[in-house]
């Protein structure tokens, strides 16, 4: 089964539409979306979790249709991570504590402590006066103290510094060691998610470009430098993108077309998203 299945899910915003998406995150896996703002992400999930309302196509959210009667059961199992956390100002992590028992019925106060603990988010000072990275943690250990069996997660890891955000990243990976754990990430760093993510999809201008295993990314395509006369060589198919640079011509270019001779090297997530943008 999969954790998410999204089919020709179409959504306007004046002069913005999300177009025909059909998206699918398999259950015990992670899922990084990654676009440029703007690109549908935010949009994307707030309509997996029935926040705003689709116009066409169909959304499947842990077995269940995303509109259907049930739904709201649904999102016990379900841990949410926002841009922004929307908790009201002046409540403290004990107060918290006390709303959190009354909304979840698996809401676990050990866990919640010990998640504030591990990512050293204080007991005693209201929300108010938390920095933006506190928030996202505050979040976060919210999210993953009721029990979910899905966390989503839009930029999740913003406003947090590289030592925090490798500690979140791999909490998320350690949520995952149970195969009946999925999480659906956004994010603009891109580099974390080239950390934990099975699979990885990219939205441009509303509309889903690529969506595929990171594995399969990495053996399928990699970065190549050679003159321009190369590269310009190749079939157009071959070259996912290219710029020029002092020292010739850097492109994405599947492998099985790299000629003989030619340095290649791993491909750059980030630079592969650059480049099927620019195409």
């Amino acid at each position: 089964m999969n954790a998410i299945e999204i089919k020709n899910l179409t959504k306007s915003y004046g002069s913005f539409t999300l177009d025909g998406l059909n998206l699918a995150l398999p259950t015990g896996c992670i899922m990084g979306l990654i676009g440029e703002n703007g690109a549908g992400k935010s949009t994307t999930i707030k309509l997996i979790l029935n926040m705003i309302h689709r116009e066409s196509g169909s959304i499947t959210v842990l077995g269940h249709d995303n509109t259907s009667c049930n739904f709201d059961k649904v999102k016990e199992d379900i841990g949410v991570v926002l841009d922004e956390p929307g908790l009201p100002p002046m409540l403290k992590a004990s107060e918290i504590d006390r709303i959190m028992k009354n909304i979840y019925k698996n809401w676990s106060s050990h866990d919640f402590k010990s998640y504030l603990d591990k990512l050293s988010v204080p007991r005693n000072k209201p929300f108010k006066d938390f920095s933006r990275g506190m928030q996202m943690k505050m979040g976060i250990a919210i999210a993953l103290s009721h029990g979910p069996k899905l966390l989503i997660l839009d930029e999740a890891t913003s406003g947090l510094d590289p030592v925090i955000r490798d500690e979140v990243i791999n909490l998320f990976g350690e949520f995952t060691r149970d195969e009946n754990h999925s999480v659906l990430i956004s994010s603009h760093i891109i580099s974390d998610l080239e950390k934990i993510c099975d699979y990885v999809a990219f939205l441009h201008n509303g509309k889903l470009i690529l969506c595929e295993e990171m594995n399969l990314l990495y053996e399928e395509y990699c970065m190549a430098m050679a003159s321009s006369d190369i590269i310009n060589s190749l079939p157009s198919s071959a070259v996912i993108g290219k710029r020029e640079t002092q020292y010739g011509t850097e492109a994405i270019i599947k492998r099985g077309y790299a000629p003989s001779g030619i340095k290649t090297t791993p491909i750059d997530i980030e630079k592969l998203f650059i480049f099927m943008s620019r195409s």
